[in-house]
């Protein structure tokens, strides 16, 4: 078999094993081969995260989202889940561009941003008020940020957000469940990144005027837009892109349009 026939009979069969278990009740989004082969060195010596973000919670993790990576056909399951693990490998990534195996071989490297520039408290949030000397920095796989974010998702699955952070970073299931978390939850005026991806996003008369087409430019913008979005295109969106393109093609599905979010306002 020639080596690019090759490459394509792998993915297809990665994604025919990822069909058959999504499709089945109660069963992983993602086979253990297929997670495997998307995250190549998320257990090395070098990355900071080793042995932290397991398969098993993961798939421990997705359980409590029944519509993640289920509503839709077969290619928007797909997109849906290959779109969520590129996200959460930017925000988590440890390539560069020489790296082994491509710079996109490498997320899950990090659970915790390096190096924070705040605690990320906003003091004029009075809903979710920060403790005394908590940080509310990066954490997890979407790296969690922001009094206003630990605290709803704490409520949402069971813990202390604003008065025990820390956890995020701490316990592997609830660190993919914050990510699951901040993925399916709409906070207006933002739509949810899951409805973005499966066809669900309806953009009002405001996001019409600020070009926020749905896509996976549209996830971006959710997730970081203030400082990705409405500016000529970064390395930090073309790192998301490249993430993306690889994943999808591993499971042998199209990106679709709108991969960047260079001429949309950010939310």
């Amino acid at each position: 078999m020639e080596i690019g026939r090759m490459g394509n009979a792998l993915a297809f069969a990665l994604a025919l094993g990822w069909w058959l278990l999504s499709s089945a009740v109660g069963s992983p989004v993602v086979s253990r081969q297929l997670f495997d082969s998307i995250f190549l060195h998320k257990d090395d010596a070098a990355c900071p995260a080793k042995d932290f973000y397991t398969y098993d919670s993961f798939v421990q993790a997705t359980r409590c989202f029944r519509r993640f990576g289920r509503t839709g056909s077969l290619a928007t399951r797909r997109r849906e889940v290959a779109a969520f693990l590129a996200q959460i490998s930017h925000e988590t990534t440890g390539g560069w561009a020489t790296a082994p195996d491509g710079p996109y071989s490498w997320g899950l490297c990090f659970k915790e941003e390096v190096s924070p520039q705040s605690i990320y408290c906003d003091p004029t949030n009075t809903q979710w008020p920060c403790a005394p000397g908590k940080s509310y920095q990066g954490r997890g796989p979407i790296q969690l940020s922001w009094n206003y974010n630990y605290g709803p998702a704490g409520r949402a699955l069971g813990f202390d957000g604003l008065r025990n952070p820390e956890i995020v970073s701490n316990n592997s299931v609830i660190s993919w469940k914050t990510a699951l978390w901040f993925w399916m939850t709409k906070q207006k005026p933002k739509p949810s990144c899951h409805n973005v991806m499966v066809g669900r996003y309806v953009p009002s008369e405001q996001d019409l005027a600020a070009n926020r087409t749905a896509g996976f430019g549209l996830v971006t913008n959710i997730i970081n837009g203030g400082i990705e979005c409405g500016v000529p295109t970064s390395a930090s969106v073309l790192d998301r892109i490249g993430y993306f393109q690889r994943y999808a093609a591993l499971f042998n599905v199209s990106t679709g349009p709108n991969l960047d979010c260079q001429y949309q306002q950010h939310y």
